[in-house]
């Protein structure tokens, strides 16, 4: 075999639906807990670094990891092994029955899954799962020469730093337990994202993109939008920090819009701890939260979403309409959540006890449908404004309102009469993403950002700058 067959053949080697199924049939074999559940992970993960003109790290493994959960009674364990030999799986699993012994009761423990129906999904690419650190190197290599043929052409004195990382992924997830239920799907993901400064350390420039699909990621335009945005961000001014009409990037705006995944937690707002509460009780189901034109939905068929055909427990998961023309028209419940309050569980429970103000997960499944105009239309159709690339540090401050706070980063610029005019220091915004919905001038053409699903830009009214920052 020729050393790149060697390669692909390794980093493809995880386990097929048979040979998952093989290995979970045994391990369950060697249970004698009440209920046994196995989850395995098994793939091939590849990375590459690089900075000042050349990669600095590269990386590859493969592995399979177990994780075996026993049920005895009303408590659980679970042990974790990555080494497949059968003394080393009875260890594991007599591990597993040992912890869940000394466990307390759980009360919100649900009986295991019997055998599911799940969609045939296909999110598998074999030019992801073969991408090999020299088809990464030179990626990275376009990337850099792409970004650096932007400055001369500027006529910039010095040279371009150029820094990014490309990390790629594929694998299969698998669940059984000893109801009989199975579940396997394999999957691939690729991201990439560049961030390029100038030498005189004043201006940034950054791009990033993910797929399934590593066809679909285009290093040449990624190092272009960096180094472009780096020599427009050159010697920035500062602005009052106040409220601003803002263009959303892709990018920016999922960094925010994902929090909606969050607070779709059905039991965190029953129990009054996020913004989809009503303040004297009950939840908003039904109710109007958003603009209009805002839907959300996640759907495990569409290609573009991160998402899977089943979570934790094996339960399918399905498509589903959460937020549909700003209305509230459902929330996730898990199963133990589901049957407290006589309720059908969503997917996307993931098995755990739903008490976080989290989804179960599901931030890189959910979706914000999109609109149809461009992000040069939605610049060209703002009178005065500050476009947003990306931001940094984001967090939240309260949960209950949605309100995150973070900084601008890597090319933020003014608008005036809808172009872009120079560019300005970065902000520090606090600013709650329920306003910031119902605060939507337009909704743009979703691209894909750095990480989670394809996001639409989006031009809002009023986003709060709360304060300058130095950072570049």
């Amino acid at each position: 075999m020729t050393p790149k067959s060697l390669y692909q053949a390794a980093v493809t080697n995880f386990l097929s639906r048979d040979e998952a199924k093989s290995l979970c049939d045994r391990i369950l074999s060697f249970s004698k807990a009440d209920e046994t559940r196995v989850s395995v992970r098994s793939g091939w993960a590849g990375n590459t670094r690089f900075a000042g003109g050349q990669v600095t790290t590269s990386g590859d493994t493969s592995n399979t990891t177990v994780m075996v959960q026993a049920t005895i009674g009303k408590k659980r364990g679970s042990a974790t092994t990555n080494v497949l030999d059968d003394e080393s799986l009875r260890r594991t699993v007599d591990l597993a029955a040992r912890l869940a012994r000394l466990s307390p009761d759980d009360p919100e423990i649900m009986p295991e899954l019997g055998p599911q129906n799940y969609a045939s999904i296909s999110n598998y690419f074999e030019n992801t799962a073969t991408l090999s650190p020299e088809q990464r190197a030179a990626a990275a290599k376009k990337a850099i020469e792409t970004a650096e043929s932007v400055w001369k052409d500027a006529k910039s004195p010095g040279a371009l730093f150029m820094a990014g990382f490309l990390d790629a992924e594929a694998g299969a997830t698998i669940v059984a337990n000893n109801k009989s239920l199975f579940a396997y799907h394999r999957s691939s993901s690729v991201r990439m994202s560049d961030t390029a400064r100038t030498p005189d350390g004043t201006g940034s420039g950054w791009a990033g993109s993910n797929a399934r699909d590593w066809s679909q990621i285009d290093p040449v335009f990624l190092g272009r939008r960096a180094g472009q945005k780096a020599v427009q961000s050159r010697n920035p001014v500062a602005i009052e920090p106040g409220l601003y009409t803002v263009v959303l990037e892709p990018a920016a705006a999922s960094q925010l819009v994902g929090q909606v995944a969050g607070a779709l937690n059905a039991r965190a707002a029953e129990e009054g701890r996020n913004a989809f509460s009503q303040r004297n009780g009950g939840t908003k189901l039904g109710m109007k939260v958003f603009d209009e034109r805002v839907t959300f939905y996640s759907d495990p068929s569409d290609p573009e979403i991160l998402g899977d055909p089943f979570d934790a427990e094996g339960f399918p998961e399905g498509k589903n309409v959460w937020i549909e023309k700003g209305v509230l028209k459902q929330l996730q419940y898990n199963r133990f959540w589901a049957q407290k309050k006589g309720m059908q569980a969503n997917t996307g429970g993931g098995g755990g006890r739903g008490g976080g103000g989290g989804g179960g997960g599901r931030g890189g499944s959910v979706r914000m449908a999109q609109g149809t105009k461009s992000l040069e239309q939605l610049i060209a159709e703002c009178e005065r404004g500050v476009l947003c690339t990306h931001f940094f540090y984001t967090n939240v401050l309260d949960p209950r309102s949605m309100m995150l706070t973070g900084m601008t980063r890597d090319g933020t610029f003014l608008i005036e009469k809808g172009k872009i005019t120079k560019p300005v220091k970065n902000f520090r915004f606090n600013q709650s993403i329920v306003q910031m919905l119902n605060s939507i001038e337009e909704i743009g053409k979703a691209d894909r950002a750095e990480s989670g699903s394809p996001a639409p830009p989006m031009r809002v009214k009023d986003f709060n700058f709360a304060s300058l920052s130095d950072a570049v």
